[in-house]
């Protein structure tokens, strides 16, 4: 038996206007295909609001975070390139 708690119910719609026209996200400028799926980023197709389907709540916390580990995953992959 799963614990659902914490997860989101999307038959609830939209957390900011209560629209039931919801889509999964399938990339993004700043995590392209990868980042929304890990994160389950999805639109309300009604006011545009973009939010983790999971929790309901906003996922700028959780894509600054994303962010962040790429650059400093490919600022190390040149660095060692460079000192090669």
């Amino acid at each position: 038996m799963e614990d659902k708690l914490d997860e989101f119910n999307t038959d609830a719609g939209c957390p900011k206007c209560g629209s039931k026209i919801i889509t999964k996200v399938k990339y993004t400028w700043w995590g392209g295909v990868l980042g929304p799926r890990l994160l389950h980023h999805t639109k309300c197709e009604t006011c545009n609001y973009r939010f983790n389907g999971k929790t309901g709540k906003s996922n700028t916390p959780g894509i600054i975070i994303y962010s962040v580990l790429i650059f400093v995953v490919l600022f190390v992959i040149f660095y060692f390139i460079k000192t090669m």
